[in-house]
């Protein structure tokens, strides 16, 4: 009977311990949360580049509502209007922080990297993703509409290297037309002469680009790069990505006007990246020519109308040395009598 009675005791003081530990204990549980709400200070932007350093926009937003004052981790998401945010650039706000202002120069290029033309409007939504833990979907605010209107930006890398006696002074570049980190440029590397490097600036000095870890990479302080064979490459230079594209790529003049082509021999055109165009000093007889890729005749051109570039042979009427120049971004081309 002592027994019975001892064990009920400790039963009872067990479960009056339990309900008293209940009682003590404050539990948090998040709720689904109440969507802040994002706003801008301006709804339609033009960029210029004479207001680069100005502030160009301040997006804010509030506060998201988790029942209880969590932490909370919120991305500013930006997308071309009609994406449904299926690609966007994401700028991860400092803690605490209810806004994100940017400069003109900044926003500009920000909408450049999401492919946005310069010159005419677009439309982009802007909304705020707030987080409290990985384990918890994130919750979303309203989404905003801005129509911004960029400007160009462009930028360059150069490439010095033995077929122009490693002089960054002097070499030639790969040109970004909208600062999006991926540079294109065409260089005509000499036999016995295809190392290089990739440089930011017109001068040695950190950060050069050399070879990477792997076939197609680049990187910081790596050893000299070197291109496939002699000849004429279209390069890709990717510093998102670290990756670095050859292909062979040269425009020709070819047809029986131009002195030793005969319609057999193309004379190499040289690429300008800066002008993005191609561009030679060319005896010509009478007759025609037309313009030739990678010395092949799937893809050619001649002319639609005069300087407009079409399929009909170029004449020449008149003997002599000319500048021929071939602007295939405009679809065009001159023929300059020197």
């Amino acid at each position: 009977m002592k027994s019975l009675f001892y064990k009920l005791y400790i039963f009872s003081f067990a479960a009056l311990m339990l309900v008293s530990c209940q009682k003590d204990e404050t539990l948090t549980i998040a709720t689904t949360g109440t969507p802040g709400t994002v706003s801008a200070t301006s709804a339609n932007l033009v960029l210029t580049k004479a207001d680069a350093a100005k502030t160009a926009i301040t997006i804010s937003w509030t506060k998201t509502d988790y029942g209880y004052n969590a932490a909370v981790k919120n991305i500013l998401e930006l997308s071309l209007k009609g994406n449904n945010f299926a690609t966007k650039q994401e700028i991860i706000a400092d803690a605490n922080t209810l806004e994100k202002s940017f400069t003109v120069i900044d926003f500009n290029a920000l909408m450049l990297k999401m492919g946005l033309p310069t010159g005419i409007n677009s439309i982009i939504d802007v909304r705020v993703k707030s987080t409290i833990a990985d384990s918890i979907a994130p919750i979303y605010s309203n989404v905003l509409n801005i129509t911004v209107n960029p400007y160009p930006l462009t930028s360059f890398l150069y490439v010095p290297g033995a077929y122009q006696g490693w002089n960054p002074a002097t070499a030639d570049s790969l040109l970004s037309a909208t600062s999006n980190g991926i540079y294109k440029g065409v260089i005509n590397y000499t036999a016995g002469n295809l190392g290089f490097k990739i440089l930011t600036q017109k001068s040695w000095g950190p950060p050069e680009y050399g070879k990477g870890s792997a076939d197609g990479t680049i990187a910081v302080g790596g050893g000299d790069l070197s291109a496939p064979a002699a000849g004429s490459y279209e390069l890709v230079a990717d510093i998102n990505a670290n990756t670095l594209v050859f292909s062979p790529l040269v425009w020709g003049v070819i047809g029986n006007a131009p002195v030793g082509s005969n319609w057999s021999n193309d004379i190499d055109m040289k690429y300008d990246n800066g002008k993005q165009t191609w561009s030679a000093t060319v005896d010509m007889g009478v007759g025609a020519f037309k313009f030739r890729k990678n010395h092949d005749w799937a893809v050619n051109f001649g002319y639609a109308t005069v300087g407009t570039l079409g399929g009909t042979d170029i004449p020449v009427t008149e003997a002599g040395n000319y500048k021929v120049v071939l602007d295939l971004i405009n679809n065009k081309y001159t023929l300059t009598k020197l």
